[in-house]
């Protein structure tokens, strides 16, 4: 190789190298994005979320992080963009029917046992609520974690037979609510 290229290659490489080194890296998300994801009866159940952290905050109750959402006592269900729920077979939770589809997620906080909102909207910035878009609501069972739930997260699991679990814990909460797989 004549000794110009050799030159020229290696200055390329050298600040390729430098100007890598001098970007700012990104950093990852506050909230980052999760997924749960079960299986029953041959029907996939998916849940997208932006997972926030306590991060020594207060969140639930009066004064906490929630509390200063827009759309309080909805709360979107994580962070971010609207908590979406996607299934691909009709489900019954605890006797609300939900047809196959695409559903947006939040929960009505300021009272226990808290209330799992299934919204027809889908797509929205998560503190875009609208009551009317309501498919239904449904009281979710109540409990606290064994230890403080530092990142939110919420867990599908499958019970026995066509039947599942949803679970959402965070901070000093727990909240689930079962479901069936029609």
């Amino acid at each position: 190789m004549p000794r110009r290229s050799l030159f020229l290659l290696v200055a390329l490489a050298f600040a390729t190298i430098t100007i890598s080194a001098a970007m700012p890296q990104a950093k990852p998300p506050a909230s980052p994005p999760a997924e749960a994801t079960v299986t029953i009866a041959g029907k996939v159940i998916t849940i997208k979320y932006a997972a926030p952290s306590v991060k020594g905050r207060q969140v639930f109750g009066e004064g906490g992080v929630i509390s200063k959402d827009k759309s309080y006592p909805v709360w979107r269900t994580g962070a971010n963009s609207a908590t979406s729920l996607v299934i691909d077979g009709d489900l019954q939770i605890k006797g609300l029917a939900v047809p196959k589809g695409a559903y947006t997620l939040y929960t009505q906080i300021n009272e226990e046992p808290w209330q799992l909102i299934v919204s027809k909207q889908t797509g929205q910035w998560g503190t875009i609520y609208n009551k009317d878009q309501d498919l239904g609501r449904v009281p979710m069972d109540m409990s606290k974690p064994p230890a403080p739930v530092e990142t939110m997260k919420i867990a599908l699991t499958a019970t026995g037979g066509n039947s599942g679990k949803l679970e959402l814990a965070w901070e000093n909460k727990v909240a689930s609510v079962p479901f069936t797989v029609k």
